[in-house]
């Protein structure tokens, strides 16, 4: 059943409160400086600004799916959804001092009526539609859509979406599977852990992510000394014996592996990756879908001026910020940036404006971010998270590029089968 609906600011819980006065006082300070930075943005364009009412709308596709491992996974009602209300409410910062009004619409659907959700959509006049669907849904809805409406990728990691199945009215803000694996090769290659054991899940999600970290090893000298394949059986992950059965068969399953510094999981379908730290045969490092993590955003991120980001983010709704979160947040605000800076809301203008070389947009990562013109990704740093902190940064100290550090994650263009962007 298609649902529609606007989301409100709700309390925080007694988990967010904040710890004393200061805090508060922090607060302010920096909303303070978030509202006079946006006041100098806008005050810079204000000369060739008109008055625009901008529409976005928020598209989620929700997909039967098993309960996850971990009950720190369980999908929230708001998924998406909360970091498209903090989008709106930057992007209404900064429109007020250039007389701009935001909208924004979600709406949540199963995959059999998200052609219909999709059209009604574009019925009421939406051109500027934030997606939240697997590859194949949101080629086609893509496609539906045609040159009059651009759409932005927000979920889906595929390599195919950026390279021979691109489009040209999608840009893509999730990150793709090479620059997740790219950024997990780096760090091994720099830590000096060239030889992996490489274990991927059997559903075409898992195939897809062990492909592309194949081609990262090519791609960075690394070795895959062996790899092995854990089939899913189907069944409840999460029974009470559960970790019993796991713990008997995993180290079985990984005894006599060919030698090897780290272990690398591709596990897209949440089967088993969890589970391989403290059950190898071996003892070694896990990362990948596992142990280090290769992920765009997480909730104990601080550094950049992320902190006010986290703070806000609490306190609208209640909870952490999780990865879906915040690339829906990152979504809005690009269409927003290039909104006031090209003083447009017609999507084929705001495309070749976002695609040029004067977009830029902070994401409290550091360096700017922007997009590659020949396939339509967004360049950005992808955090290595162990579940508690950011352990590093890719990309990497010392891996180069002619043009930008960032462009040595993912595909690059002398790579790039995409040729729509042409």
């Amino acid at each position: 059943m298609l649902q529609r609906y606007r989301l409100g600011r709700k309390s925080a819980s007694d988990t967010f409160e904040r710890a004393s006065e200061n805090r508060g006082r922090e607060e302010t300070l920096n909303r303070f400086w978030t509202v006079l930075a946006a006041a100098v943005l806008a005050l810079s364009v204000a000369q060739t600004a008109a008055a625009l009412d901008v529409r976005t709308a928020v598209l989620r596709i929700d997909y039967p799916q098993l309960a996850p491992i971990s009950r720190y996974d369980l999908v929230p009602e708001d998924a998406g959804f909360a970091g498209a209300q903090l989008g709106l409410e930057d992007n209404a910062t900064t429109g007020q001092f250039l007389g701009h009004t935001f909208e924004n619409e979600t709406v949540t659907t199963t995959p059999e009526e998200a052609d219909a959700a999709f059209d009604a959509l574009l019925a009421d006049g939406h051109t500027l539609i934030v997606v939240m669907a697997n590859a194949e849904d949101l080629l086609r809805l893509a496609d539906r859509a045609g040159d009059g409406v651009l759409v932005v990728n927000a979920t889906a990691v595929d390599n195919g979406l950026r390279g021979d199945q691109c489009r040209a009215n999608v840009l893509h803000v999730a990150p793709s599977n090479a620059m997740l694996a790219d950024a997990v090769a780096q760090y091994a290659v720099w830590k000096k852990w060239p030889r992996w054991f490489l274990i991927h899940g059997s559903n075409p999600p898992d195939q897809a992510l062990a492909d592309a970290y194949r081609a990262s090893a090519t791609k960075f000298g690394a070795q895959i000394t062996e790899e092995r394949e854990f089939e899913d059986t189907g069944g409840s992950r999460r029974t009470d014996s559960g970790h019993v059965l796991v713990q008997r068969q995993l180290p079985v399953f990984t005894q006599e592996a060919e030698e090897h510094d780290i272990v690398v999981t591709a596990d897209r379908s949440d089967v088993f990756a969890p589970y391989v730290p403290y059950h190898l045969w071996t003892p070694r490092p896990t990362m990948g879908s596992s142990g280090l993590r290769p992920v765009t955003f997480h909730a104990s991120h601080e550094a950049w001026g992320a902190t006010q980001f986290q703070r806000r983010f609490e306190e609208l709704t209640g909870r952490y910020v999780r990865e879906d979160d915040y690339q829906v947040w990152l979504s809005l605000r690009v269409i927003g940036e290039a909104v006031t800076r090209a003083s447009t809301v017609d999507p084929a203008e705001l495309r070749d404006y976002i695609l040029g070389d004067a977009f830029e947009l902070a994401a409290f990562k550091g360096v700017a971010v922007t997009f590659r013109p020949w396939n339509g990704q967004l360049r950005q740093p992808i955090l290595l998270y162990d579940g508690r902190i950011t352990v590093s940064v890719s990309p990497q100290d010392g891996f180069l590029h002619q043009t930008s550090p960032l462009d040595t994650i993912g595909i690059d263009q002398p790579e790039s089968t995409c040729t729509a962007f042409n």
